[in-house]
């Protein structure tokens, strides 16, 4: 095994230029040969690995690799790799720790190959035979930058000679490994230095490249030059004003600039480059109050290259109306008269499945008649099947009715045992008999009716509460966030040295006054307080004051996604 330090090797000058999330990525270059291409029936016969930073090789790592098989005589030919040079190397038992410390030595190291799933899918292989862990780190594919940033009339292939040629490498590719690794490292700081013009200046940039950045994202990454570096949202708009897109970012200049490079690579985004005419900043405190305002700015500007978050108001809910004789419905509004609720729903198809739910466990009335007691009308199908007591006719009384509607009234607001018993019993029946696919559209309707019903009963509990304070660490102090009825009222950060008490005095003062309301979400979109719990519920979070009570039922449906997960398994299977 021979391990050389500070090989020489061309230096790319350049790499600095590109800006300090790449210049401080160390890159460990690998090639690997083999006795064939098959990851699980062929073995590695040599590794080469150079280690570069700054653009400048600092290590050097290499062995040959006893396969424990013979090597075919096509491949000798190739590499000129023979079975008397492998007979006294090391088995890749020995090589792999060596070979994944040189690979980990460095934190922020990033795996580089030419044609990487190949070199990747032998190494993960080899480490799975041994029993040994894969670290997973970041790759990066030479093959793939290439066909990028490099047509065909300008290059005849993108093999590796090829592209060593083209970037004037000094060492030329030879099908063994350490040369191949170093030829690799040439390519790679030449590509980067091809692709640092057009903006690729971070390593998840660099993941991203798929093809070049139009002519009008080169035209327009200067909008993200003044652009401060501190979270909050962005909305690039045109000519005119109007908003196109809104985003939210950790750091407004850098993400606003990735827009208009190669690592952009949706569609749509390229074809809103060429009406953008400028980029408007709101910079924000918190990641929170970032991710809110997006939310809150999308909905009320509907920007048409947005496609998540535009139309909150079409959510749909499923209702238990509260007439004298209650059923399901499924619904666009919330309304102020006590009804229970299940969702948002992002379809009415999705609604009405966790409505079908209920009613396979509840045999509620599913006719829109109005009638009472001393104005009875026929009874249904439904009725005649026994799906349903038949109140209309008055075969059921009121009172007997009334214990459905309660029944699926708690399993809506509370324990929904009713329904999570009533579908996981017969989903068991159906597996047994191998009627997979009733089973499995049971287990959808039961998926649908307890995410719905979660969502519901977390939204409701967070309204409820009037006043809310929190606080958890963050990056430059304590985050700190006032909640009011579901709704983001304030935040702001407690950077080191303030007055705790007067920092919070101040920032309940002027936090937004939120009514009461009703329903799930009476001051926010489902999305903006969902949010907020995720926050709330985060690790790290502490609650610093509350109003009220902030409860949810110890039987929830919370509860009961376990029974979710093995219902899904069973109707999953075979």
């Amino acid at each position: 095994m021979l391990r050389q330090s500070a090989a020489p090797a061309g230096v790319q000058t350049s790499l600095e230029d590109l800006g300090t999330p790449l210049a401080g990525v160390s890159f460990v270059v690998v090639d690997l040969e083999t006795t064939g291409t098959s990851a699980s029936k062929s073995r590695i016969t040599e590794v080469g690995a150079v280690r570069v930073r700054g653009g400048r090789v600092v290590d050097e790592f290499t062995t040959l690799v006893d396969p424990g098989t013979l090597i075919p005589a096509d491949v000798t030919l190739l590499t000129g790799i023979t079975q008397s040079m492998v007979a006294t190397a090391p088995p890749i038992g020995e090589v792999l720790p060596d070979l994944l410390a040189f690979l980990t030595a460095d934190p922020n190291t990033v795996l580089v190959a030419h044609n990487a799933p190949f070199d990747t899918g032998f190494l993960r292989a080899a480490c799975e035979r041994e029993a040994v862990e894969w670290p997973a780190p970041p790759v990066v594919d030479t093959l793939r930058l290439a066909r990028a940033v490099l047509p065909r009339p300008e290059v005849r292939n993108h093999r590796l000679g090829t592209l060593a040629a083209y970037f004037g490498a000094p060492t030329t590719p030879n099908h063994r490994a350490l040369d191949d690794a170093r030829a690799t490292v040439d390519v790679l700081n030449g590509l980067l230095a091809r692709l640092a013009p057009l903006g690729v200046t971070g390593l998840e940039e660099l993941r991203a490249v798929s093809k070049p950045p139009t002519r009008a994202q080169r035209e327009k990454r200067h909008l993200a030059n003044d652009l401060p570096e501190r979270p909050g949202v962005y909305v690039f708009t045109d000519a005119r004003g109007q908003s196109l897109y809104v985003g939210k970012s950790n750091n407004l200049r850098r993400r606003v600039a990735s827009y208009f490079t190669a690592a952009e690579s949706r569609r749509r985004i390229r074809e809103m480059a060429g009406l953008v005419a400028g980029v408007t900043p709101i910079v924000c405190t918190t990641d929170l109050e970032a991710s809110v305002r997006e939310l809150r700015i999308i909905a009320e500007r509907k920007p048409p290259f947005n496609r998540r978050s535009r139309n909150p108001e079409r959510a749909a809910w499923v209702k238990l109306t509260t007439d004298a004789y209650p059923r399901l419905s499924v619904v666009r509004v919330i309304k102020d008269d006590g009804a229970p609720y299940l969702g948002p729903y992002n379809s009415p198809r999705e609604a009405e499945a966790a409505r079908e739910a209920i009613l396979h466990a509840l045999p509620l009335r599913q006719c829109t008649h109005t009638f009472s007691p001393d104005r009875p009308v026929a009874r249904c199908v439904l009725a005649q099947l026994g799906r349903c007591g038949a109140p209309c006719d008055g075969s059921e009384t009121p009172a007997a009715y009334t214990v459905h509607a309660d029944a699926a009234r708690t399993a809506m607001t509370g324990d929904p045992a009713v329904v999570v018993d009533a579908l996981t019993g017969r989903i068991r029946e159906l597996a047994a008999e191998l009627r997979y696919e009733e089973a499995a559209s049971l287990r959808d309707r039961l998926t649908a009716f307890l995410r719905g019903a979660r969502r519901a009963q977390r939204l409701t509990a967070i309204a409820a509460v009037p006043h809310l304070v929190a606080s958890r660490p963050g990056a430059t102090g304590w985050e700190t966030v006032v909640v009011r009825h579901g709704r983001l009222a304030a935040s702001a950060v407690l950077e080191p040295g303030t007055d705790p008490a007067a920092f919070l005095g101040s920032l309940t003062a002027t936090a937004e006054r939120v009514p009461a309301g009703y329903g799930p979400v009476p001051n926010a979109t489902a999305g903006e307080t969902e949010l907020v719990l995720d926050w709330l519920t985060g690790p790290g979070t502490r609650l610093v004051e509350v109003e009220g009570e902030w409860t949810c039922p110890l039987r929830s449906a919370e509860a009961h996604a376990e029974m979710t997960h093995w219902a899904h398994g069973r109707a999953s299977a075979q």
